[in-house]
C-alpha cells in the first residue's frame, strides 16, 4: 500500500494525473503546501485578483498563472492545473454544471489560474502541536460552512465567507490558535472559536461542503476562513465562468508548509 503521508508532491501529482489517486488531500505529502484553485476568465481576473487581495483571509494568494497558461510557476513548476487535481468543479452564471477529472474539455485560451493558500497546510504544525485532527483520525473530508461573515466586495464578485471546522480539545484551544497564526498565507488565526450560530451556523452537523465531523465532550469547535469560499461567491455573484477544485481535494505544491511560516 502507498504511503500517502509521506509521497512527494510529483509522485502525488502523478497518480492523480493517472486517476490512480482519487481521495481527499488533508494528510497527503506531510509538510507540504496544498493550495485551492480558482480560474477564470481573462475578462474577470483582474476582478478576482482584487478579490483576493481585499479578502486575505480566506483568499490568500499563492501562486497566478500567465494567461491561458495551466503550470503554476512558482508553487510547482512544470504542474498542470488542467490534470493534477483529481476532481474540478465547473460553475456557469452560479451554477454547479459539472464535476470532472480533468480540464481537456473546459480549458480555454484566456483562462487565468490562481492557487490559494489552504488549511490543510497547517494541519502539520497542529499534528506537530500534539492537537488532535478529526477529519484524519475518521477519514473523511473537512467539515466547511458557509457563514453570514461578508467578505469585502471587488468588481463582480461578493458574498459571504465559507469556514472549515475542526473540533480542538478545549485546553489546546489557546495552542491551535498559536500555531496556526504562524501561517497567514494559508488562512492563519481562526475568525470564529465557539457557538456556530454567532456566525450564522445553524446545524454543525450539516455541512454545505465536506463532510460532519463528531465533536467530542471537552472539545470546541474551531472555524478557519476557507478556500471554498470562491466557491459560495461564485454561486452569488453569478460570473459567466469559474472553474474550482472539488471541496477537499486540493492541488499540492512543492513548499513545505515551513517556507511559508512568518515566526
Amino acid at each position: 500500500m502507498t504511503d500517502l503521508a509521506n509521497l512527494t508532491p510529483q509522485s502525488a501529482r502523478t497518480l492523480i494525473k493517472e486517476g490512480k489517486l482519487n481521495q481527499p488531500t488533508s494528510g497527503l505529502c506531510k509538510g507540504h503546501v496544498q493550495a485551492n484553485l480558482v480560474i477564470v476568465p481573462k475578462a474577470l481576473a483582474y476582478d478576482f485578483l482584487l478579490f483576493a487581495q481585499r479578502n486575505p483571509k480566506p483568499c490568500p494568494i499563492l501562486d497566478v498563472t500567465d494567461i491561458g497558461s495551466p503550470e503554476p510557476k512558482f508553487m510547482a513548476k512544470g504542474a498542470d492545473l488542467r490534470y493534477d487535481l483529481a476532481r474540478y468543479r465547473i460553475y456557469k452564471n452560479g451554477k454547479l454544471v459539472d464535476e470532472v477529472s480533468n480540464l481537456e474539455s473546459y480549458w480555454q485560451d484566456d483562462l487565468v489560474g490562481f492557487l490559494l493558500g489552504c488549511s490543510f497546510s497547517f494541519e502539520s504544525a497542529l499534528i506537530n502541536a500534539s492537537i488532535p485532527i478529526r477529519h484524519i483520525e475518521d477519514n473523511h473530508n473537512v467539515p466547511m460552512y458557509i457563514t453570514n461573515i461578508d467578505t469585502v466586495p471587488a468588481g463582480a464578485f461578493s458574498g459571504k465567507m465559507v469556514v472549515s471546522m475542526r473540533p480542538i480539545p478545549y485546553h489546546q484551544v489557546t495552542r491551535a490558535v498559536q500555531a496556526t497564526s504562524r501561517f497567514p498565507q494559508v488562512h492563519g488565526a481562526p475568525v470564529h472559536i465557539g457557538d456556530p450560530s454567532l456566525i450564522g451556523i445553524d446545524d454543525i452537523n450539516t455541512p454545505d461542503f465536506g463532510d460532519a465531523s463528531r465533536i467530542g465532550k471537552g472539545e470546541v469547535p474551531v472555524f478557519w476562513a476557507c478556500g471554498v469560499t470562491p466557491q459560495n461567491i461564485a454561486m452569488t455573484s453569478k460570473p459567466e465562468l469559474m472553474i474550482t477544485h472539488a471541496p477537499g481535494y486540493m492541488f499540492i505544491c512543492d513548499p513545505k508548509d515551513e517556507d511559508l511560516a512568518v515566526l
